[in-house]
């Protein structure tokens, strides 16, 4: 946290770990036996050879297929993580989000101890974001993780903007996150010099769909703002933010378990249950369900016919 590591990690957090760990270990074994093949996003670069983080930014928007034109045409920043989370899926790459342990509601997580992990491995990277984030700040961690799938270099993040990192690996995944989200050329195109810096992060977030505090930091990283205009502006932004910020209600459980266990590996579980060859007692615990009836609703809403 704040760049400093955590010396005694949370039970929650532990346990989600664990969690996601027996769910990569499950979809490892599935894609080895179906044959599939790796995610493209890994490329397992070691420290001595990290690329700038630009280009690495580019060459995982072409992987994932995630413009900021696409963005900037999302309705919404609920729509636009969707987006993202989908295409990020659909390369291969295993992605979680909750703000739960498992799918006990009575075990939050604590978005001040993590906000996100990345489990690398060359077959199924698996990346957690801590849904107790605002919608913004969880595309921010999704990017931030995707830059440790890129390293193939596992680990547990803050992802926050509050920080620039000393830890090399961390800075370089906040570098190519701000790259990936928020490209230095684009951003160049749409500053108003005249423009006072409220309307501006505000104006700019909408556009590039990420949370003003990304904003700011990118603007202080063009030039616009200098350190002390950053920091003030900052503690104001952030400020504002907490005062906005409620915990969102749980809605339909079919719609926000897809996303906590993740929609890649619930249809590839629920797929491999009712061929035979994996155990529905097995698959009801790694997807967390408790009953038939639940399992078989969870695979239409999939588009599974159970």
């Amino acid at each position: 946290i704040a760049d400093r590591g955590v010396r005694e990690p949370s039970p929650d957090l532990l346990d989600t770990i664990y969690l996601c760990q027996q769910r990569q270990d499950w979809y490892i074994d599935f894609a080895t036996s179906r044959g599939l093949p790796g995610s493209p996003v890994v490329r397992s670069v070691t420290d001595s050879e990290l690329p700038r983080p630009e280009d690495a930014a580019n060459d995982v928007r072409q992987v994932i297929g995630f413009d900021v034109e696409e963005r900037r045409t999302a309705r919404t920043w609920e729509d636009a993580l969707r987006s993202m989370r989908s295409k990020i899926e659909t390369a291969g790459v295993l992605v979680m989000i909750s703000g739960i342990v498992g799918s006990n509601t009575h075990r939050p997580l604590d978005v001040e101890e993590f906000r996100g992990f990345t489990l690398t491995d060359p077959l199924a990277p698996l990346i957690f974001v801590n849904g107790k984030s605002s919608k913004s700040a969880q595309m921010f961690t999704l990017a931030h993780e995707l830059g440790h799938v890129y390293l193939g270099q596992s680990g547990v993040s803050d992802a926050d903007t509050r920080t620039f990192p000393a830890h090399r690996i961390e800075q370089w995944c906040n570098q190519l996150a701000a790259e990936l989200l928020v490209p230095m050329s684009h951003l160049h195109k749409l500053i108003e010099p005249r423009e006072s810096i409220p309307e501006a992060i505000r104006r700019l977030a909408r556009a590039f769909k990420v949370s003003t505090v990304v904003i700011l930091r990118r603007l202080h990283e063009a030039g616009r703002l200098n350190r002390d205009e950053f920091w003030r502006e900052h503690a104001i932004e952030v400020e504002r933010l907490a005062a906005l910020q409620r915990d969102e209600p749980g809605g339909d459980y079919y719609r926000t378990q897809p996303a906590r266990v993740g929609r890649r590996f619930a249809q590839a579980i629920i797929i491999d249950a009712l061929e035979g060859r994996t155990l529905f007692r097995d698959a009801f615990k790694l997807l967390g369900v408790r009953t038939t009836a639940t399992f078989n609703e969870l695979a239409l809403r999939l588009g599974i016919d159970a």
